[in-house]
């Protein structure tokens, strides 16, 4: 297996994307009482980017709504207009909402995490880390492609839809809503920028705000803190919304859809956006939980990966016979109340 292993590559300072198709779905839906489905959704339908995101081999197939639904949620740092081919995707979850659309599971998958990416045109396949198989398929619509299909296989889960989110979108719809509020529990200098982050609860406009969720280094988890980070960011994001009353101000709801979706790449696997809407629409903020993969840091080759522990300790397994929730019960130490 280790000579398998892919080189390791430079890298280049990126910001996390975290989990915006959720938190925009919940954002947009404190509004839609108020202002009316149908229009919302269309002005925020004619903003999206539409693409076939997902490998055939990873599509569900299905375009009905009922049952759980299992969404591929992207993060890269490709700006509009960009034809760099190198870049990786830093932000890989899986949308888990069971059925009855109460409760929902972002299962964040480790960027650093050794798999084996399939072949594609001009890579033969082998074994690298996951966030270079975005690369690996040219970035974009294929290298999303070819992402979902090593996730895939992976976890043995099909997906219903998928979003490729781009970060520049992101800062701008958090200083639209106002800055989020967010509590850090571990002073940690930033890389970027040389700013210092001191403990405590504090206001952070949305340069801030990614400046920090990006830090991992000097952090007592790494990596693992830095998903949490991302994680409260989200959490943030919707208190932040709810503060702002998008309901009684539609400019301000207006300025947030067209930010968000000029940043968006969706495939909902022929499902009408309204539809999808409308699916979302019980699930409560609070009923969103994180969870992170089973995992541990491993060197291979004076490389620094993540491999899996004990193959997810059952984790894709509970997601594809839908019990996450049984799962999350009984592993509290991997998944945590957002």
């Amino acid at each position: 297996m280790v000579g398998q292993v892919g080189a390791a590559r430079s890298r280049r300072a990126r910001g996390s994307r975290i989990m915006l198709g959720v938190g925009l779905a919940l954002v947009l839906l404190a509004g839609l009482t108020v202002v009316g489905l149908k229009a919302l959704s269309h002005r925020y339908d004619s903003s999206v980017t539409r693409e076939q995101l997902l490998d055939d081999d990873a599509r569900s197939g299905r375009t009905d709504l009922d049952g759980p639904l299992n969404y591929l949620l992207v993060g890269t740092d490709r700006r509009a207009g960009s034809t760099e081919p190198d870049q990786r995707s830093d932000t890989i979850l899986i949308v888990h909402v069971p059925a009855g659309r109460r409760e929902a599971y972002l299962v964040s998958i480790p960027r650093d995490l050794l798999v084996a990416i399939p072949p594609t045109n001009g890579f033969g396949g082998g074994q690298d880390k996951i966030n270079a198989a975005y690369e690996r398929g040219g970035g974009g619509q294929a290298g999303t492609q070819l992402l979902s299909a090593t996730l895939s296989r992976l976890t043995g889960l099909r997906f219903d839809g998928a979003a490729l989110v781009d970060f520049s979108g992101f800062r701008k719809v958090i200083d639209l809503l106002g800055g989020v509020r967010m509590c850090v529990d571990t002073e940690v200098r930033s890389i970027h920028t040389n700013r210092v982050f001191p403990t405590g609860c504090q206001q952070m406009d949305g340069a801030q705000a990614l400046d920090y969720v990006r830090q991992r280094y000097d952090l007592p988890g790494g990596d693992y803190d830095r998903q949490r980070h991302q994680q409260q960011l989200l959490r943030a994001m919707l208190d932040s919304a709810g503060q702002a009353d998008l309901r009684t101000d539609p400019m301000k709801l207006d300025q947030v859809l067209r930010a968000v979706g000029g940043s968006l790449t969706v495939d909902t696997n022929g499902v009408p956006l309204e539809d999808l809407l409308l699916a979302l629409r019980a699930l409560p903020p609070d009923g969103m939980r994180g969870v992170q993969v089973p995992s541990f840091p491993q060197t291979i080759d004076e490389v620094s990966y993540v491999v899996l522990d004990n193959g997810g300790n059952g984790l894709f397994e509970a997601v594809r016979s839908t019990r996450l929730s049984a799962w999350a019960q009984a592993n509290p130490r991997w998944v945590t109340r957002l």
